[in-house]
């Protein structure tokens, strides 16, 4: 029964809405552990409000969209879940849980500083219940298959899914490293350690691998369910912008953020115009667009930092980080591809093979 309740775009702009308010909550949490962590000393802050309140309103307006269905459902809270929202409803849950933990361990241990509030378990378990919930809209998109308002309702709450995972993933972002414009020094120290600039420019290098994933899963799974232009953008702007927002926008990050966002609109232009060319059906069509889209975002970030700072790397490591992203883009790509079965159908499936007559006895 479940399958064939749909939400309205309308039901899902509200939730879209109040999953702006949670995850902007998030985001001044963020900025207050970044920055004013000397001065925390309780849970109960402004930014806390704003974030609870944000999960108060999209969870409750989850519930209630589940329990108005409750005429075709009258077990609701099984069966009465519209397409995209009960793994919503699962996330609303982690999320109070993780809240509440959170409460517990600011009270009792204290309030993480910098780095130790990335890997607390109790904000990992925000962020978890988070990505379900407000990625609700999203699903809901995909399985009514329209357009309109419910595109834009879908690149939105596409947009606010991996800008939950940033608060804690900032420690390796490459939105968030100055690496490429620092002093580089390729040498050995320390018997055969990396030298502090060497380890520097290793771990600029970790970096772009390790957001590579982070840009690329969300868009190559929007992508396989239909060709959207804006859709990499969306992710690109809200993976790099919650990060510029928590650390007040440091140059030269922010200047090459906007680059690099510029350059995945480029990319969802360029992937639309191959689907309208090749087709929907296309071979290697995945494996194409996780390229393009992860080559170019990392080519206008790395643009917008020489154009403000000026690059300090060789030009084998410019590029090869390029090469290397693209790959690992093109093989997110291959793993998001559906099977072959799938796109081309098999012509001896196709085919009306005749019905056997049962043998008589």
């Amino acid at each position: 029964m479940t399958s064939r309740l749909r939400t309205t775009a309308r039901e899902d702009l509200i939730t879209v809405v109040l999953a702006f308010v949670l995850v902007a909550g998030g985001n001044m949490d963020g900025w207050a552990h970044s920055n004013l962590s000397s001065s925390l000393e309780s849970f109960f802050t402004p930014w806390h409000g704003i974030l609870y309140a944000g999960l108060a309103g999209t969870a409750g307006w989850t519930f209630w969209l589940a329990y108005t269905r409750r005429a075709a459902a009258p077990r609701w809270w099984r069966d009465g879940w519209p397409a995209g929202y009960r793994v919503g409803a699962l996330g609303a849950l982690l999320f109070a849980a993780g809240g509440l933990g959170d409460m517990i361990w600011h009270e009792t241990i204290g309030i993480e500083i910098g780095l130790n509030a990335q890997f607390s378990p109790s904000h990992l378990l925000l962020v978890i219940g988070g990505v379900l919930l407000v990625s609700s809209p999203l699903r809901a998109w995909w399985a009514a298959g329209e357009g309109g308002l419910r595109t834009v309702t879908g690149v939105i709450s596409l947009a606010l899914t991996p800008t939950v995972t940033t608060i804690l993933l900032s420690h390796s972002s490459a939105f968030l490293s100055d690496a490429p414009v620092r002093p580089f020094d390729p040498g050995l120290a320390n018997g055969g350690l990396a030298s502090p600039a060497g380890t520097v420019a290793l771990l600029g290098v970790d970096a772009f691998v390790f957001t590579t994933p982070v840009i690329a899963i969300p868009f190559l799974l929007a992508h396989r369910r239909r060709p959207t232009l804006g859709a990499g953008a969306a992710v690109t702007a809200g993976t790099a912008l919650f990060g510029m927002f928590m650390f007040e926008f440091p140059a030269p990050m922010a200047f090459a953020s906007f680059t690099a966002i510029l350059a995945a609109l480029l990319a969802d232009v360029i992937v639309v115009w191959l689907d309208a060319v090749r087709g929907p059906r296309a071979a290697l069509r995945l494996p194409i667009a996780g390229a393009i889209h992860v080559g170019l975002v990392w080519s206008g970030l790395l643009l917008g930092l020489h154009l403000d700072a000026g690059l300090r790397w060789p030009i084998e490591m410019i590029t090869g980080i390029v090469v290397i992203t693209a790959a690992l883009g093109a093989l997110l790509g291959g793993l998001a591809a559906p099977p072959a079965s799938h796109l081309t159908p098999d012509p001896q499936r196709s085919a009306a093979a005749p019905e056997s007559v049962p043998s008589k006895t």
